[in-house]
């Protein structure tokens, strides 16, 4: 379970650090967002991934912390979600009014020469 989760968060990582090295602005607001997709379930994996683990304490059973999942990443994770939905969402807003003032979609500004 340990090694595909990890082998995810390098795939995921990997694509989105080429997107970023891409001349186009699309491009780019992907590799953005597989980034932090990435950062997201490293953070998710933190919190200890348990197998048929109880989510919730039942009463008059003794307590045992190493069995329970930790909740603050999971509140983390759930937080970087909405706050990457947001800044995506403002992203494609700048790609498109710049797009509509210089007549391209590349990072720089201008097409290359070919």
């Amino acid at each position: 379970m340990e090694l595909v989760l990890s082998i995810g968060i390098g795939v995921l990582a990997g694509s989105g650090i080429w997107l970023l090295l891409r001349p186009r602005t699309y491009q780019v607001i992907i590799g953005l967002s597989l980034l932090s997709y990435a950062v997201n379930l490293f953070i998710f994996s933190m919190g200890r991934l348990t197998i048929n683990a109880p989510p919730v304490i039942k009463a008059g059973t003794e307590i045992d912390p190493a069995t329970f999942a930790d909740p603050v990443p999971q509140a983390l994770v759930l937080t970087a979600i909405v706050i990457g939905f947001a800044t995506t969402a403002l992203f494609l807003v700048v790609l498109l009014a710049s797009r509509g003032l210089t007549g391209t979609d590349h990072v720089d500004g201008k097409e290359s020469e070919r």
